[in-house]
């Protein structure tokens, strides 16, 4: 019986919190900074195999651990001239433990988000 509830216990979802405001002042480069962090209490996780991206348009971006913060990553999404508004979303992949077997791929996305871009 306490079986169920111990693998239900490694199985919780991670916690996306974007970090970067949701405007920004239109810049030369058309380069945006974004920032998150992510927590999760899921114990089989591989904390060392993370592979984070952000994704415009379908496009995965890789991102990079912040330095000297933990569980927090960044990255820059490009966005065309002239767009005002971009839709995006932070994917991490993963290795999980598992009973039995070898380490198995897996990964969680956050809720899309919305970058606004202003002229100044």
């Amino acid at each position: 019986m306490l079986l169920p509830v111990v693998m239900l216990a490694g199985c919780t979802t991670g916690t996306f919190t974007r970090l970067t405001p949701g405007t920004q002042p239109r810049n030369a480069e058309n380069l945006y900074p974004v920032e998150v962090a992510f927590d999760s209490q899921q114990q089989a996780l591989r904390w060392e195999s993370i592979k984070p991206y952000v994704i415009v348009n379908g496009q995965p971006m890789p991102m990079r651990p912040v330095p000297m913060v933990k569980d927090r990553w960044e990255g820059v999404i490009s966005v065309p001239p002239g767009t005002s508004a971009v839709k995006y979303r932070f994917k991490f992949d993963y290795l999980q433990n598992t009973f039995g077997h070898q380490p198995q791929p897996n990964s969680e996305s956050s809720t899309i988000y919305t970058l606004k871009i202003v002229d100044r």
